[in-house]
């Protein structure tokens, strides 16, 4: 069984082996609940979203909808949530860019991760695909290390923007490999994809999403993926820990978030339907479709990983000098 769906059926386990008359009591909402998305409608974000507010709805027997604030990489929809009561009716989708990466890369950020939230479960782990321009002569992960470290500075490596999860994923690895090269920000993934197919970017860290479907149409050379293991949906494709660079990982995740105040009993109970929603045959069929892995578990351990990614991201931030909007 895959560590996703196991996560997933031990929280849902979990919950059911509470007796029924205890579930019936358990607190909810008052509603209705908006799940509040910093992207706009139809993303990878949005979708998952919704996916879980469908599921919510049937537990809970109260409307549950997304509302989308997109804008500045999630980080509006994050500021707002943080300054709604934390009663439960209004949630966020957090994404790897609001909770783990802004926090180290925006010193006046309006909200604390910490003290603005009440961190509810991890909903699932992509990995970024490391693509490459089909014409390139590098072609594998070694290959591409050797023609970095040959030619410091000249080989290209374009990204979804600057403090970008890509971006940062770059800058682990050019910390990893001890390699030099040109760093070419974008204002995101679709005209940087556009640019390497063309062949005036080399190589890139991508999201799962937009990488995969150039992939399986022979469009980009993929040359590693980010996770600690492959993920299903490209079971051909070695990752980076397993081509000489163990314990690698650069994930773009998403999770549920409450403000802070929300009482723990349901901040147990939103954690625990969460759990049994993930456990959901079609579900768990739909997180595969984007590589999402790894979700579940408790809200301990999404905090304790929360909390290690921002670690990670600022350190990397500050290592490799980046600024906001550099």
């Amino acid at each position: 069984m895959q560590r996703r769906h196991f996560l997933a059926a031990a929280g849902a386990a979990a919950w059911l082996a509470v007796p029924g008359w205890a579930r019936a009591q358990a607190p909810l909402p008052a509603g209705p609940v908006r799940i509040v998305v910093g992207f706009p409608a139809g993303g990878g974000t949005d979708v998952l979203a919704r996916l879980l507010a469908q599921k919510l709805n049937g537990f809970w027997g109260i409307p549950v909808i997304v509302e989308n604030r997109a804008g500045a990489a999630g980080v509006i929809a994050a500021d707002y949530v943080a300054k709604q009561p934390g009663d439960g009716n209004t949630l966020l989708m957090s994404h790897v860019n609001s909770h783990g990466i802004a926090p180290g890369l925006q010193p006046s950020l309006a909200y604390s991760v910490e003290r603005d939230f009440t961190p509810l479960a991890l909903v699932g782990k992509t990995p970024t695909l490391l693509v490459g321009n089909l014409q390139q002569p590098a072609r594998t992960l070694q290959a591409l290390v050797a023609l970095c470290r040959q030619q410091p500075g000249k080989v290209i490596f374009g990204s979804a923007g600057t403090g970008s999860a890509q971006h940062l994923a770059l800058e682990i690895f050019k910390a990893r490999a001890g390699i030099d090269v040109l760093h070419v920000p974008y204002k995101g993934s679709a005209p940087l994809m556009t640019d390497l197919m063309g062949g005036h970017v080399h190589y890139a860290f991508e999201g799962m999403t937009t990488a995969t479907p150039l992939i399986r149409a022979g469009k980009v050379l993929a040359l590693g993926q980010t996770l600690g293991r492959r993920s299903a949906s490209l079971p051909d494709v070695p990752t980076v820990a397993e081509q000489g660079y163990p314990d690698f990982e650069a994930s773009i995740w998403f999770a549920l978030d409450a403000p802070a105040g929300l009482p723990a009993a349901l901040a147990d109970r939103i954690n625990a339907d969460i759990g049994r929603a993930l456990a959901l045959p079609d579900v768990a069929e739909r997180l595969a479709q984007f590589g999402a892995e790894d979700g579940g578990g408790s809200r301990q351990r999404y905090a304790d990983f929360g909390r290690s990614e921002r670690q990670k991201y600022a350190r990397v931030i500050r290592d490799a000098g980046i600024e906001p909007g550099a």
